[in-house]
């Protein structure tokens, strides 16, 4: 995801991490794909990738014409007609009852808090200090998993989870001049509630198709978002700039929609495991956005904090249970 976007594998490993999740015994290996059929998924996963990585700076580029409200509404609302169409489309028959208290959590976190904390943030933290903070979710995630399966990974899982945490402390708070800043707490809390909304996609998709839980995800929250963008666009300033529009159309329909459909179908083609490897390249690619659209001086503690988040991801992704 987007950056929100950053960590969509995780709600696969999720998954994965989950007993339930498992084939029975008596059920034969899937047949490895081809390599026509690997080439192309890896291709897919990666264009997911770049979507995601896009997403921060686009968001940057739409507060240049929309107000923060104004952007994370209008910004859902078209998502959800697009994914409405699809599932209308495709005679997409409507998830059953027991579904929709983890489709509202997967709103909650992925389609609306997730947008709106790191929309706030971005209005005073550059995009390179989000990328760097965020890029702890595939983290925050893993432990949410872990809580809420019950699982018991390794002493090296927790290490890492630690140490990386620790990394990304330690930067924000060298960043903020000794203290925490209210964008930080942004981030921090855009974590908790987006990794929440991975988890429980990660035991949806178990059922539904991956695409079909963030679409319906989208589409519940049609009702909210409609209203409050024409509320806030009433209230807020808007400027129709060039990158203004560019940047509100591509976080609607770039991150949050198609980006999603080509790592999911990516994902389905190499697996969980491939797929995740090249989701760690994500944060590194935001910074270089940040610097290549925006014009932002980079320095080394990003790229550094950022590698080093990247392998302690790894390690975890190595030392589960």
């Amino acid at each position: 995801m987007r950056a929100h976007d950053s960590a969509t594998v995780d709600e696969s490993i999720a998954v994965a991490r989950h007993p339930s999740a498992a084939p029975p015994e008596s059920a034969p290996p899937p047949a490895p794909p081809s390599a026509a059929a690997s080439a192309g998924g890896t291709a897919l996963a990666a264009l997911g990738v770049l979507a995601f990585s896009l997403t921060f700076p686009a968001t940057a580029w739409g507060l240049e014409g929309f107000g923060p409200w104004s952007l994370v509404t209008v910004r859902s609302a078209l998502a959800a007609l697009i994914a409405g169409g699809c599932l209308l489309a495709l005679r997409v028959p409507v998830p059953d009852r027991r579904y929709w208290p983890g489709l509202a959590v997967v709103a909650a976190g992925t389609v609306l808090g997730f947008p709106l904390l790191t929309t706030l943030a971005l209005r005073t933290a550059s995009t390179a200090h989000a990328a760097v903070v965020v890029g702890l979710l595939p983290l925050t995630t893993a432990v949410f998993a872990t809580v809420r399966t019950g699982s018991r990974p390794s002493p090296a899982f927790w290490g890492a989870a630690g140490a990386g945490a620790v990394a990304v402390l330690a930067f924000t708070v060298a960043r903020s001049g000794g203290a925490l800043t209210t964008a930080d707490l942004y981030l921090f809390g855009a974590l908790l509630i987006c990794a929440a909304g991975y988890t429980e996609g990660g035991r949806l998709a178990r059922v539904l198709p991956g695409w079909q839980v963030i679409a319906w995800a989208l589409v519940m929250c049609l009702p909210l978002v409609v209203p409050g963008a024409l509320i806030a666009l009433a209230h807020e300033p808007v400027e129709l700039t060039g990158r203004g529009v560019a940047g509100l159309l591509w976080v609607a329909v770039g991150s949050q929609f198609l980006g999603l459909v080509v790592w999911y179908r990516g994902m389905a083609a190499i697996g969980v495991a491939r797929a995740s490897q090249l989701q760690l390249a994500q944060p590194l690619l935001t910074l270089g956005w940040s610097v290549l659209l925006l014009g932002e001086p980079l320095g080394w503690t990003a790229p550094l904090t950022a590698v080093a988040v990247l392998v302690c991801i790894a390690v975890t992704q190595r030392a589960r249970t």
